[in-house]
């Protein structure tokens, strides 16, 4: 199954018609005619199965049919992730976070980040592709990115935790994660966070932690810390 994407559908539409871009890969690519179904999801939740009704290169409007419900999880998963040095290791792990379950994700800017700007829109455009390639109807929500400073700020909710590699008390994320429970995790750049940064997250209620025996790449550590979560939750989701 092929999963398109447009955030203007809503569980009263009736039809759609697609921009251009999608509106030539259906028909010249695809080869949709009048007739054939597609899926298409607004990343809210809502699965629609459409009807080509018009297959026009330029504007294919379809017809909505049918539309089912994904229900949310019963818990949201939050990941701070400092920027890579490298931006094609930051897309990976969106890609990935994406396919595996995430809610919101927030660049944060820390004391020893090599990169302080990223591309929002190119990110966005990660993110759609792996909601559709991994068939999920839920688009996690790219937050702005942030100081680390203004990110301590706000107010949380649920488990809060740090993954820092500072060789002081810390204790396993698998050891302290609880089905069915919101998740905040802090992820650091390349160079760590610095101590002061780590000592202003524990003031906030984060717990420092640890992800395994090895040292980790900042992405690594983020689809670890993901995937931790997700683990943890399987089977616990009605």
């Amino acid at each position: 199954m092929q999963l398109f994407y447009s955030p203007n559908i809503d569980d009263n539409s009736t039809s759609f018609t697609f921009d251009k871009d999608e509106s030539r890969h259906i028909v010249k690519v695809l080869r949709k005619s009048v007739g054939d179904t597609l899926k298409i999801t607004n990343g809210k939740g809502w699965l629609f199965t459409a009807e080509v009704a018009v297959p026009n290169i330029n504007k294919c409007l379809v017809n909505i049919i049918s539309k089912t419900f994904q229900p949310k999880k019963d818990y949201k998963l939050h990941l701070a992730v400092a920027p890579t040095k490298m931006n094609d290791r930051y897309e990976w792990f969106l890609e990935k976070a994406t396919e595996i379950g995430i809610d919101s994700i927030t660049p944060i800017i820390c004391d020893h980040s090599e990169r302080k700007v990223i591309k929002p829109e190119r990110f966005e455009r990660i993110l759609q592709s792996a909601m559709k390639q991994s068939l999920s109807c839920y688009l996690p929500k790219l937050n702005d990115a942030m100081p680390f400073k203004s990110f301590m700020e706000q107010e949380f909710s649920g488990n809060l935790f740090i993954a820092h590699c500072e060789e002081t008390d810390r204790k396993s994320l698998k050891s302290q994660l609880k089905p069915n429970t919101n998740v905040t995790i802090l992820i650091g750049p390349e160079g760590d966070f610095s101590t002061s940064e780590i000592e202003t997250a524990i003031k906030n209620h984060f717990i420092p932690v640890t992800l395994g025996d090895t040292r980790l790449r900042t992405e690594t550590a983020a689809i670890v810390a993901c995937h931790s979560v997700a683990y943890t939750n399987e089977g616990h989701n009605e």
